[in-house]
């Protein structure tokens, strides 16, 4: 599958991306098994995590059915490097054309973090495959169900920040097509075992509550 037809599938089966920032590279294929043998498929890595790219390419490699990149992604030579490891996701904490068109251009899911319509209707202007709303502490359901109303119906959304199995279903219901979840699943130092065990309750959130 291209990388927007994993993106797609994904969303339809499990719309969760695992933020995994602090992961060390020995640490990546335990993890990525962990959650990829649950269906979780949609892993990030942040490049100021320890030798990013050693565990985006483990990741890659070993998990061809997964959707594997990085986040913090600022610059253009970023994307190039994740590229060059095998990544196929791109996100970022906010939005920077120049990195959403070089993601374009190398056949990458993009996923620029905004938080305004401008920034919104500009990212996907500039070729986004949908949008990171960040951080969603900022953004109630109340928001994000505003903001949808304005964005193409076809937008995919997917907010990032203080997410639990807790309070998906109200952003969900708001017109949330997915989240990103980062220390709530994943810490530095966690085993897989108990990457595992939380990434279950995260799954059993998503029950019912998946906007394909």
């Amino acid at each position: 599958m291209t990388p927007h037809e994993k993106f797609e599938a994904a969303l339809a089966q499990l719309p969760l991306i695992a933020i995994l920032r602090g992961l060390q590279p020995q640490e990546a294929l335990p993890i990525g098994q962990a959650l990829a043998g649950l269906g979780w498929t949609l892993l990030e890595v942040p490049l100021n995590s320890p030798d990013p790219m050693k565990s985006i390419h483990t990741l890659a490699a070993a998990l061809p059915q997964a959707l594997v990149g990085a986040g913090t992604v600022l610059t253009v030579q970023d994307v190039q490097q994740v590229h060059a490891a095998g990544g196929q996701l791109i996100v970022s904490p906010n939005f920077n054309p120049a990195v959403v068109r070089e993601a374009v251009r190398l056949g990458l899911v993009c996923l620029p973090g905004v938080i305004t319509a401008s920034e919104a209707f500009a990212a996907l202007d500039a070729g986004a495959t949908g949008l990171k709303i960040f951080p969603a502490e900022m953004i109630t359901p109340a928001v994000l169900k505003a903001l949808r109303a304005v964005l193409p119906t076809d937008t995919r959304v997917l907010p990032v920040g203080g997410i639990t199995p807790d309070n998906m279903a109200p952003y969900f219901a708001a017109g949330a097509n997915g989240f990103g979840i980062g220390s709530a699943l994943y810490k530095p130092g966690i085993t897989a075992a108990e990457v595992h065990a939380i990434a279950i309750k995260f799954i059993a959130s998503c029950a019912g509550n998946i906007r394909a």
